[in-house]
């Protein structure tokens, strides 16, 4: 992970190699890892063990990562959490479509997200559950692959021919069921289907059992900057049903009031 960053900066010739190895640890951190085991997660991050050690204790000092229990290992600290709840909170995005995603919460008893393309991920910036023992197991700040999940896809139908090609340019798309897309042509020929109906479908595409749908959430200037999604069981997901209907009415009205908050017009579209 390191090492790749690394190459990575030399390449770009900006990127500061310290900095990527206390990003790559963090987000080491942050998927759950715990660095119980130095020399296993050295070896995972290709990070030398007397760095690793050093970036452990320099990221406890600034609060960005606290020990759990002596020996158990390390969590995000508070000091990381404060400084990603400022900036969630900075996003507009964020503060108009968290009250819109409680009423689509509510209204539909399926869990709602908020999430953003970031690079060949989606970050998830708000989630709203209903009071059901089904619910959706997502939290702020997780990143799950753009092209399984249906906010990746809908945000990834967004972009040019030639933008899309840079991004997977050489990448290998990963499956996570049988249903999901794992060629850049079978990806293209699905984003095509999204980008037609302005919403896109998962019926088990990502994991077993659940079903979820997604639509852009649009600016002023008629770019798509984030997208909304529903989740629960897929029995309810598949598109033409009269379930599915009332979903797909309710989303979209939802991702409407978003975008009208964000100063998004008929006109804002013509601009883009």
């Amino acid at each position: 992970m390191a090492m790749a960053s690394e190459k990575d900066a030399e390449q770009t010739g900006y990127s500061v190699p310290p900095v990527l190895r206390a990003i790559a640890l963090l987000r080491y951190i942050g998927a759950g890892n715990r660095c119980r085991n130095i020399s296993s997660a050295s070896k995972e991050l290709g990070i030398n063990r007397t760095t690793l050690i050093r970036l452990i204790h320099t990221l406890e000092d600034e609060r960005m990562i606290e020990e759990i229990d002596e020996g158990a290992g390390y969590r995000l600290g508070t000091g990381l959490i404060a400084l990603a709840s400022e900036a969630i909170a900075d996003r507009d995005v964020v503060q108009i479509a968290r009250p819109i995603l409680a009423d689509l919460a509510a209204e539909l008893n399926l869990s709602a997200h908020l999430g953003i393309l970031d690079g060949l991920e989606i970050v998830y910036l708000a989630r709203e559950t209903p009071n059901s023992y089904l619910v959706s197991n997502v939290r702020v700040g997780t990143r799950l692959p753009a092209h399984a999940t249906t906010i990746g896809r809908i945000l990834l139908s967004e972009l040019a021919p030639e933008a899309l090609h840079k991004l997977y340019d050489h990448v290998k798309l990963d499956a996570y069921t049988d249903k999901t897309r794992t060629s850049l042509e079978e990806l293209e020929a699905q984003l095509a289907e999204d980008r037609k109906g302005r919403i896109a479908w998962s019926v088990a595409n990502f994991e077993p059992g659940i079903g979820s749908c997604a639509v852009a959430v649009y600016d002023d200037r008629g770019r798509a900057v984030g997208g909304i999604n529903v989740t629960g069981q897929d029995s309810v997901f598949t598109p033409g049903t009269d379930e599915a209907n009332v979903i797909e009415r309710a989303i979209k009205s939802a991702a409407n009031r978003i975008s009208e908050g964000l100063g998004h017009t008929s006109r804002s579209m013509r601009r883009a």
